[in-house]
């Protein structure tokens, strides 16, 4: 396996390497754990990817979620992102999916809206336009090490309130569903997240933070908005330009990522396998913390 960086400082692709020989081989998934627990950002290119060998894949991760109530997928472990309907005729730029995508452009981590958020997501390329849909990644592990060592202390010790429908209102006030409101409570985590393998800290966020625990709702937002600046200032994300067969996979503890958009009648279907955070992976002190926190 040949690790190839790509992004300032995260992200790398990984040569010699398929998702079928991970799914297969305890060595070769070690391996490439270890880069993701390094790079947070992994490319694998010119897979022979189906669902099959997608799932089969991921689970090497971990526990895959369940796809949420109201998306493509819904009840498996699949999710589907589209923008064609039943009939694979483009969906026009109101329809759902198609505000669907543009709250997916917002920056964000998946699943920390959830009672157990996601330690990685796996994203495969199926049809691409001809131009445009990049996903774009910035390391919030590399954001919280250029914070004031002052800051980077009250925010270890701060805990932020995440919800699905926070997010999903920036874009339509009724874009989340009454079904995805009631299964989809807010949550609340610590706002670093420490990899238990390196000891790295990271800023935890997204779009769906909508406030911080005993901080006024105003201070707390802005606060909210000048890390989002500062991890996603100029020069500091990695822009992957898809291909058809690739796979990506990344760090939800140490990332947040947008799509790109595209001309909007060109198709573009992407599969996504969520794997689920476990006490492995640092859950446990986020939970405890979280729930220490809400008393």
């Amino acid at each position: 396996m040949e690790i190839v960086p790509l992004g300032p400082g995260f992200a790398a692709e990984l040569r010699g390497l398929t998702i079928h020989d991970v799914a297969a081989r305890q060595v070769a998934y070690e391996r490439m754990r270890a880069a993701f627990e390094e790079h947070s950002v992994l490319i694998l290119r010119d897979q022979d990817v189906t669902d099959e060998a997608q799932l089969a894949f991921s689970r090497r991760f971990g526990p895959l979620e369940v796809t949420k109530v109201g998306s493509k997928g819904e009840g498996t472990n699949l999710v589907v992102l589209k923008t064609l309907d039943e009939k694979d005729n483009v969906v026009p730029e109101d329809h759902r999916l198609a505000l669907e995508n543009k709250a997916n452009q917002l920056w964000h981590t998946d699943s920390s809206f959830k009672r157990v958020p996601a330690l990685a997501s796996v994203l495969s390329s199926r049809i691409i336009p001809e131009r445009g849909g990049e996903t774009e990644y910035v390391s919030t592990r590399l954001a919280f090490e250029r914070l004031d060592p002052a800051l980077q202390r009250q925010l270890e010790n701060s805990f932020a309130w995440h919800e699905y429908a926070y997010s999903r209102g920036k874009i339509a006030p009724d874009l989340a569903s009454p079904a995805e409101q009631a299964a989809l409570p807010p949550q609340l985590w610590r706002l670093v997240w420490k990899n238990p393998v390196n000891g790295r800290k990271a800023l935890y966020m997204a779009s769906h933070t909508y406030a911080i625990e005993g901080m006024e709702l105003k201070t707390a937002r802005e606060l909210l908005a000048e890390l989002t600046e500062a991890a996603t200032a100029p020069g500091s994300s990695y822009l992957h330009s898809w291909r058809r067969g690739d796979v990506v996979v990344w760090d939800n503890r140490a990332t947040m990522h947008r799509g790109r958009p595209w001309p909007a009648r060109e198709p573009r279907y992407m599969v996504r396998t969520t794997i689920s955070a476990t006490a492995v992976d640092g859950l446990e002190a986020m939970r405890v913390a979280s729930s220490q926190a809400a008393e």
